[in-house]
């Protein structure tokens, strides 16, 4: 009996080191790195990977939050406590899109679980869409759209030009300062959205870059407007036969 409890205790600790190996390994160089990545997977089991899933909704791990649904009252209240100035309703429709956003695009991007993997798979022409520069610029052109007059939308950016570089939005009263923002992160749990004070993230330091902000709005814009004149050009051709 002893024997097979020792067993056992060595046995969880094992799968519990490589599921500790896989996510840290996974986060810093499955980021940005195909060849690392590709090495990772030759070291460490797809099994032992699969043994750590998401967080369970709402469910709270130092300082970092997920959301439980489109209308997480945490997460509206939050972004309206952010000033006295804050609209509720601009609150609310900032935690329904970037809820939505992450159901949707995981949908589409068919996200799997870890991250990591996800970046694989959209390194090696296996999926569209899932690195995190893509989840924080499609949430931040849908929130830019909402036209919101009570906050402000910051591009934050940690660990640049490292294999673990991430970025995310963070949301702001207008005039507040971008560290009392709070941040919205599709990336980081597949699809689901994580949330917190910015200053308040265990893993990430962030800083704001807003020429990359303007950069990637203006980029959005300019296909918008492509895709208009060319509608409009399909239209004026077809009336014409």
């Amino acid at each position: 009996m002893t024997t097979s409890t020792s067993n056992d205790k060595i046995a969880g600790g094992a799968v519990a080191f490589a599921c500790a190996h896989a996510q840290l390994g996974l986060k810093m160089f499955f980021h940005r790195s195909l060849p690392l990545a590709v090495s990772m997977f030759a070291a460490v089991p797809l099994l032992a990977l699969a043994l750590s899933p998401p967080w369970e909704s709402g469910r709270r791990r130092g300082e970092l939050f997920v959301a439980g649904s489109a209308t997480d009252a945490a997460l509206r209240t939050r972004i309206a406590a952010l000033s006295p100035t804050v609209s509720p309703n601009d609150a609310r429709r900032v935690a329904y899109t970037a809820y939505m956003t992450g159901l949707e695009l995981a949908r589409e991007w068919r996200v799997v679980w870890l991250p990591g993997l996800q970046n694989l798979l959209v390194n090696m022409g296996a999926r569209k869409g899932g690195l995190c520069f893509q989840w924080a610029t499609e949430l931040l052109v849908r929130l830019d759209a909402l036209k919101l007059q009570t906050l402000e939308l910051h591009w934050a950016e940690s660990f640049v030009n490292t294999m673990g570089e991430h970025n995310v939005i963070v949301v702001t009263s207008r005039g507040q300062p971008f560290e009392q923002g709070i941040l919205l992160d599709n990336w980081r749990q597949s699809g689901h959205l994580v949330w917190t004070q910015v200053a308040m993230d265990p893993e990430y330091h962030w800083k704001e870059n807003k020429s990359e902000a303007a950069r990637r709005l203006g980029r959005a814009r300019d296909v918008t407007s492509k895709q208009v004149r060319e509608h409009h050009e399909q239209n004026k051709g077809s009336l014409h036969h």
